[in-house]
């Protein structure tokens, strides 16, 4: 099975705010503590935002460029052993090769 080659990281508007003015993100709380960067595939997507994310109001979509990151993205399974892209670096903001606004 081929993997996507681009993945995607939900970020509240506080958090894509600290990312613009850093230009490096290191994580959520929720990476920091469990060592790597979430990211979903386009088809986990909606299910990561539901879960995750329904009751924020604004959310910023950062479609990711795996490529530039070789051994550093691991698919791991978590959520029903599906397997999700987890990046074991920092996220720079020039890997970010598109950007959606939601809510």
């Amino acid at each position: 099975m081929t993997r996507p080659t681009t993945a995607f990281k939900v970020l509240t508007a506080q958090q894509w705010a600290a990312f613009e003015r850093e230009r490096v993100f290191r994580g959520a709380p929720v990476d920091v503590e469990d060592g790597y960067i979430h990211l979903s595939t386009a088809a986990q997507l909606d299910a990561t935002i539901a879960r995750y994310f329904a009751d924020q109001s604004e959310l910023m979509i950062a479609e990711v460029d795996l490529i530039r990151f070789g051994d550093a993205v691991r698919w791991e399974p978590a959520r029903g052993g599906q397997l999700f892209p987890h990046l074991y670096a920092e996220l720079p903001i020039e890997a970010v090769i598109s950007l959606q606004r939601r809510g």
